[in-house]
Formats: C-alpha cells, structure tokens, sequence
C-alpha cells in the first residue's frame, strides 16, 4: 500500500546564526522580516528567497516585529529599546547582504532610526500595535508594551509624539496576576481595546470609555500555566490564546450594544428620591435649588464576562507564536516539539502537523491574503477583487502592469515570481535551528 508522504516546505531560508524569534510579511507578501536571539534583523525577499538587507537591531534578542507602513519597521529587543527603522525600497539599495551566518563580513550599516522608546523587556512580553483610525493616517502608530515599575501595568504610546498616553492597571491591583506576557492592541467599535494575558494564566480584555478610563469587559482564567501568545481575529469578535500547558482558548471581545450596564447605586437611590418627594411650593420652585449643584454620577461599568467560548486540551503543552490568518478562517501555533499545528478557527480542530524542523519552533506569521487585504475588519461581508486598492508607492507602476499582463498572459520571469510572492498563501515558521521554513496551505 503506498503512504502519504509528509508535507514539506515550499521554500526554507537559512541565514540566521542564532534561534529565530520572531518573523513578519510585509510589503503585500513582498518581504519577510525575521529577527533573531542575537539581535539580527533580516529583511528578506520573497520574490527570489535571498536578504535585501542585515543589521543587528539590538545588542540583545528580539522579541518583536511589526511594520509600519511602507516604509518603516519597528523592532523590539531584550536591550529594552523598542526601535523604529526607515527603511523603503530605496533604503535596501544602501544595505549589506551578508547573512549573520558570514561572520567574516564587515560591520554592516543600520537603517536611520526614526525613534527609540526605552521600554521594559524583563517580561519577554512583545509589544502590540494599533493605528488610532481604521482610516487613519499611517504617520500614527499606539504602541502597547509592559510598564517599566509595574510588571503587572501596561503602558501605551504614541509616534511619532513618544509621548505615553495611558498607564493601564487591569483588573483588581491585589489579586495575584504575575507579569504581562502577551498583548494586543486594536479598535473595536471605534474604541480602543486591550487585551493582556499574564503569568498566572489569566486573561482580561479592557477598553477605553469616553471619560478615558479603562473599563474590564471581560477576564478568564483558562490556562494553569503562563501564556505564551494571543492574537485578535481580524474581525475583532474574538481572540485566541496559547499557553505552556496543553491548552488553546477562544474567548469573546464583547460588543459595546450587547453587553448590560450595572446602574450606580446613588444613582438608584436618586430617583427613588425623585419619585417620592412631594410636589414642591411656588417659593422652593423660585429657590435655586441644590441639586442643581449636584455631581452627575458616573457612567455606568459594563458587567464582566468570565466564559471563554471554548478551551480545547491539544495533549501537547508549549506552543506559542500563535497566529490568526487574515480570511480568520484558520490559525497556528508554534510548537517546543518542532512541530507546527493548523486548526481551524470555527471548530478548533487541528487540521495539519507540519513536521520539518528537528528543534523548537518559537514564531509564525501568516501571509496576508490577496482577497483580505481591503476587507474593512468591522464588515464581515468580503469585497470583489475589482475593489481592491494596493497603497501608493514606488511599485505602484509594476503592480498595474503585472495585472494587465497577466490578463494577457503576457508575464515576465521577475512579474511572475512577485505575482507568485503576493497570491501565495505563506506560513512562515521560525525556529531555534536558526532556520524559517515557507509553507504554502490551504
């Protein structure tokens, strides 16, 4: 009988000197950035698999990577500096090539630092982006990452300001939550929401009200050991997270129309007062009276939601990295037993093992797809390709004429490896051997 032979990457990349900690695509699929516990940042072109440009970003580990823009990358590092890089397609023209692995290769040149923020790394806690619009303009970014004094808080920031918007204690001050180890950061409904696991195991979902206070709107404990990862589904109606045990949680982000409000008690009390009291003469109506002096009371606090939606025992503890691809269809984990599981996001079932590496996997990202890269995160409904607008830059010209060409047939080698690089539905995994391998699913 014959047998299945194992999946096996489409593509792997070999360059990095030490384990790889974190991967991102940016640029429309275009480029891969992955950075490693030595502080080395690659940014890689997919289009023919080979590094557009190396530098060391930071003199420790890397824990995060994100994009900003076309033309900007922000990298976090065990140096406690979160650093933001100007580095656009003519930036690469001035880069080294020389993969980490060339230890012979001379000092390499840095991209020009746009910012530094100088932040707290002791968590091993990645940062979270948000743009403060949907539509917003891409010159502003909030940036979330773990108070410097407070290891429980969360401090957010703006850029290109610098400046700290908001220092956020979650939950009660006394219970036991040990340090933030996972964040996120997005709009739901127009409000600014944050999401937090801990140490403990715990996990809390909090938003920004109009009177900028954080309000709790939803906090479980699903997990009996740390959480390594979480991330939002592009739809914002729930969030997924993994832990150093076995377990995987789906849990709610509650809407602002669905959840009840729990009335102040000196309100209550006020309006029985009101409807009681007896109809007053014309000389105390002709009075100022003292409650119109009176402090408004405050909003009312949403309750609380404590059920996840579901919690699945995967029998296979430490996975991390995990992420949601953008059609929210599916997701992934990445293991400490060097393997990658898909699930599916509605079931939670494990769809695939992916097997290729022989050590510990620590990071996955997801490719976004050519159908969800205009989808509005608020309208579930998907949009015609004729709808799709790519963002302006320098390329602009050559991604019109690779879709005219293609409607001809008429595609060069170089068109046909950046249409390839665009469309392909990539999973990036990085892992201790230094190595990332490219997988095109589903």
């Amino acid at each position: 009988m014959s047998q299945h032979c194992p999946a096996q990457p489409r593509s792997v990349l070999r360059g990095h000197h030490a384990q790889v900690h974190a991967v991102e695509f940016v640029r429309n699929n275009q480029r891969l950035v992955s950075g490693d516990a030595d502080g080395f940042v690659i940014l890689w072109d997919l289009t023919i698999m080979r590094p557009r440009a190396v530098w060391r970003a930071h003199t420790n580990a890397i824990l995060g990577i994100a994009d900003w823009g076309d033309d900007k990358i922000i990298t976090h590092g065990r140096d406690n500096r979160l650093v933001v890089w100007k580095l656009g397609l003519q930036e690469e023209m001035a880069m080294s090539a020389a993969l980490p692995l060339d230890e012979s290769a001379p000092d390499r040149p840095q991209p020009w630092v746009l910012h530094i923020l100088e932040v707290n790394t002791m968590n091993f806690c990645s940062f979270a982006s948000c743009a403060p619009e949907l539509d917003g303009s891409p010159e502003e970014i909030f940036i979330a990452v773990p108070n410097t004094l407070e290891t429980e808080a969360v401090d957010i920031f703006q850029l290109p300001s610098q400046t700290r918007q908001h220092t956020v204690y979650l939950g009660n001050k006394r219970e036991k939550k040990g340090m933030v180890m996972s964040l996120g950061l997005f709009l739901w409904e127009g409000n600014l929401t944050l999401a937090a696991a801990y140490e403990s195991g715990l996990v809390t979902v909090a938003r920004l009200g109009r009177d900028e206070t954080w309000d709790v709107i939803y906090t479980a404990r699903v997990h009996g050991q740390p959480v390594l990862s979480l991330d939002a589904a592009p739809h914002k109606n729930f969030f997924l997270t993994s832990g150093a045990d076995a377990v995987v949680a789906k849990h709610p982000i509650p809407a602002t129309a669905s959840f009840p409000f729990q009335e102040p008690q000196h309100a209550r009390q006020a309006e029985s007062r009101s409807t009681t009291a007896s109809t007053p003469s014309l000389l105390s109506a002709a009075l100022p009276s003292e409650s119109e002096h009176t402090i408004p009371p405050k909003q009312p606090k949403p309750v609380v939601e404590m059920q996840p939606l579901k919690t699945i025992n995967t029998k296979h503890s430490g996975q991390q990295g995990l992420r949601i691809r953008s059609d929210g269809k599916i997701f992934a984990t990445a293991g400490w037993d060097s393997k990658v599981r898909v699930y599916s996001t509605k079931t939670m079932s494990e769809l695939a093992v992916l097997k290729w590496h022989e050590v510990g996997c620590y990071a996955i990202a997801f490719a976004t797809l050519a159908d969800e890269q205009a989808l509005n995160p608020q309208d579930p409904s998907s949009t015609s390709e004729k709808d799709l607008k790519e963002p302006s830059d320098t390329s602009g010209n050559r991604e019109t004429a690779i879709m005219a060409s293609s409607k001809t047939g008429q595609l060069s080698v170089k068109d046909r490896r950046i249409k390839m690089a665009k469309e392909a539905h990539w999973l990036a995994a990085g892992s201790k051997d230094g190595k990332i391998s490219l997988w095109d699913i589903y």
